[in-house]
């Protein structure tokens, strides 16, 4: 997460991503092509193909059939056979690994809603590593991996031009034991720490709010104009997208559960109540 300090380090050559971004460089400029020409045709722009072809960009399934279409590797599937040694070692979830990676630490301003449990983005280490060692399957050093990987999310909140943080997460996630009383105290109160940030903004929502309870999203404004990017979470496999039809429809259910939010003011009182349940 280097690149949440605002900085983009270079990528390991020898990963499937970093060989897939050089070996469409090397093709496009032997074709004569400028980064903003195969933007057009991979219905992106030239910063983002430039992230690809730096390795800081996971390519989509169809861009990686255009480049063999433009390249006329169709036969060979060559792009196509790069972008799958990619999904086979993508170091985590290739959807997430995009948000991680790109989206939350270039930011500008992060919406998020829960039902469930506070934000990753706000968990302390103890509320965090108990979640992750009752994932199925995990071993202790995946858990200590994933929770050392969700704590760096905050060097966001630590860097020069933060981004604006707006939470909002049900009630029930206050009085929802997630390891010991203690580690609840702690997590409320890093809440409340947090909420004395001028960029961060702490809201709860009334439990009656159902508009909500379809799950987990992420809404993030990038800068210099780019297009909103939406992450969703699910059981199987989360969703990362800035298809504006899908981005709207966030949009609008993220409106629709702001309204059940209580104002700050209250909602920071109730998790000084709620924590100092937690004895």
């Amino acid at each position: 997460m280097e690149k949440a300090l605002g900085t983009e380090q270079p990528q390991d050559a020898t990963s499937p991503r970093a060989r897939f971004g050089a070996e469409m460089r090397r093709l496009r400029e032997s074709a004569r092509l400028s980064q903003s020409a195969l933007g057009v045709r991979l219905r992106c722009t030239q910063t983002q193909v430039s992230r690809l072809e730096k390795g800081l960009r996971t390519p989509q399934p169809d861009q990686a059939e255009i480049l063999d279409q433009v390249f006329g590797l169709s036969d060979k599937e060559y792009f196509v056979g790069l972008y799958r040694r990619i999904l086979s070692n993508p170091g985590g979830p290739i959807w997430w690994m995009d948000w991680l990676e790109e989206i939350e630490p270039r930011a500008t301003v992060l919406r998020s809603w829960d039902p469930l449990l506070v934000p990753g983005l706000l968990q302390t280490e103890g509320y965090a590593r108990y979640l992750l060692s009752r994932e199925p399957r995990i071993g202790p050093e995946e858990v200590e991996e994933r929770t050392r990987a969700r704590l760096r999310r905050r060097s966001v909140l630590e860097r020069g031009d933060p981004p604006l943080v707006l939470a909002l997460f049900d009630e029930g996630v206050l009085r929802r034991r997630i390891g010991t009383d203690q580690e609840m105290r702690e997590q409320l109160a890093f809440l409340l720490e947090a909420a004395e940030r001028p960029n961060v903004t702490v809201q709860v929502v009334n439990p009656e709010c159902v508009s909500g309870l379809l799950g987990t999203f992420m809404i993030a404004e990038l800068p210099d104009r780019e297009p909103d990017v939406v992450y969703a979470d699910s059981p199987a496999q989360g969703l990362v997208s800035a298809d504006p039809n899908v981005v709207y429809d966030v949009w609008i259910r993220y409106e629709s559960i702001r309204a059940w939010a209580y104002p700050e003011n209250v909602s920071l009182k109730m998790i000084k109540d709620v924590m100092d349940q937690w004895t």
